[in-house]
């Protein structure tokens, strides 16, 4: 072997060995990137787990609950509508008292009364309009605590700190206590955090006026944005020719995908609410904004799915005498369609965690009815959290937690189908 034969395999066997380090390198680098994103995942989700897990579970206290007559319906009247117009906060103050009585003075009846969430007068005037026989009689009530006592009894207020520092004080930890040894305290699954509307006690607050509003809110985003948006990729990347028009279509396109989500909710303030005139804080109004937020998503989904059709299918059709529009309908657009819903998904999970579009456009406002329909005042998971974080009570931390968590579920939900629809659908040619 020459020396230049030698000195050109060892030049060749110094490259390869460089190279193959730059690609263990690049290698690690990925592998690295991987973990650090996985550890953030792994402390973002304990750390709303450690918050929220605890609201989906709610302290209750056992009382003797006494239905007076005197108090329930004082004239025999057996009227529903005097029955259910009677102050059944009584009966809980009462109930108490009769629990606790060596309190006496009215500010301490009035801290005691504060243990019992002002919700169980509700609770109390369903039972009695369920079954009038409960009138006149005594029986052993579970009712919702406050959020104080619900903090304090899951451990979230902490014993051992001054009485200044915490939102509960000394006597009404004290009644607590008494209520533990004596078994009359509990808790169990808040069934009520999943089927309530939102509230100003944070005990009796919930999410399902949100989800019903997410769910008017993607309806409309969907009806709107998904045909209008496939009819669009299809023009562009099958039926059009290139020119100035189709440029100017694609470069605005991109550029609508690039615009910060809350500039689509000041164009929705500006028109649909001050011009149009529709209904603020509507389903309506919010899908009409986030349609026009997923529409560059869905294009470009639907664009590059058209484009791994292959040309032979087009032309085999064409061979037979299909007309472009048949090409398309009956041949491209089937075979496209699996990444086409992957797209549209990925959409709908976008539009479903926006939150900066609809705050302006009114769908901030503090709803507590759940919405019956399109135009109803409403609002949606983000917002609902949005407003719940900038709550001052304890309480309502972890109920921000725990909205996140589903919110967060639902957008693996999501993002899971887009994934398993790609996989089962998708054709390799």
């Amino acid at each position: 072997m020459t020396v230049s034969h030698m000195s050109t395999s060892k030049l060749t066997a110094a490259s390869l060995h460089r190279r193959h380090a730059v690609e263990k390198r690049f290698r690690a680098y990925g592998v690295v990137a991987i973990v650090t994103a996985l550890v953030f995942l792994i402390i973002l989700l304990s750390s709303m787990l450690s918050k929220g897990y605890s609201a989906f579970f709610q302290a209750q206290i056992r009382l003797p609950v006494f239905f007076s007559q005197d108090v329930i319906d004082p004239k025999r009247t057996n009227s529903s509508e005097i029955i259910a117009r009677a102050n059944y906060q009584i009966l809980v103050r009462n109930a108490l008292k009769a629990r606790f009585p060596d309190v006496k003075k009215r500010r301490e009846v009035k801290k005691l009364t504060m243990l019992i969430s002002r919700g169980a007068r509700r609770h109390l005037r369903a039972m009695v309009a369920h079954e009038p026989s409960l009138i006149g009689t005594t029986q052993e009530v579970w009712l919702l605590a406050s959020g104080d006592a619900d903090m304090f009894l899951k451990g979230a207020i902490p014993r051992d700190i001054p009485e200044k520092s915490r939102r509960i004080n000394d006597r009404q930890i004290a009644w607590l206590n008494a209520l533990e040894e004596d078994g009359a305290s509990r808790r169990r699954f808040n069934v009520n955090f999943f089927t309530a509307g939102d509230s100003r006690e944070a005990e009796q607050a919930g999410i399902w006026g949100a989800i019903v509003g997410s769910a008017l809110t993607l309806i409309v985003t969907l009806i709107l944005s998904f045909p209008v948006s496939v009819t669009a990729a299809v023009y562009l990347e099958e039926l059009s020719t290139k020119n100035w028009w189709t440029d100017f279509l694609e470069v605005n396109i991109n550029n609508m995908a690039a615009v910060p989500s809350i500039i689509y909710g000041l164009f929705g303030l500006a028109i649909f609410l001050n011009v149009m005139h529709l209904p603020r804080s509507a389903p309506v109004v919010g899908g009409i904004v986030l349609a026009l937020m997923t529409f560059p998503t869905i294009i470009i989904a639907t664009r590059a799915s058209l484009k791994a059709v292959p040309p032979s299918i087009r032309e085999a059709a064409r061979g037979l005498g299909a007309s472009p529009a048949q090409v398309v309908l009956h041949h491209v657009l089937p075979l496209a369609m699996p990444g086409i819903f992957t797209g549209t998904i990925i959409g709908m999970s976008r539009a479903l965690g926006e939150s900066a579009p609809l705050l302006m456009i009114g769908m901030v406002a503090f709803i507590v009815d759940i919405p019956q329909g399109l135009f109803d005042p409403a609002s949606v998971l983000p917002v609902q959290i949005y407003l719940w974080a900038d709550s001052p009570e304890r309480a309502f931390v972890e109920k921000t937690a725990a909205a996140t968590l589903v919110l967060m579920v639902f957008l693996v939900v999501m993002n899971a189908t887009a994934v398993v629809l790609r996989r089962k659908f998708e054709k390799r040619w």
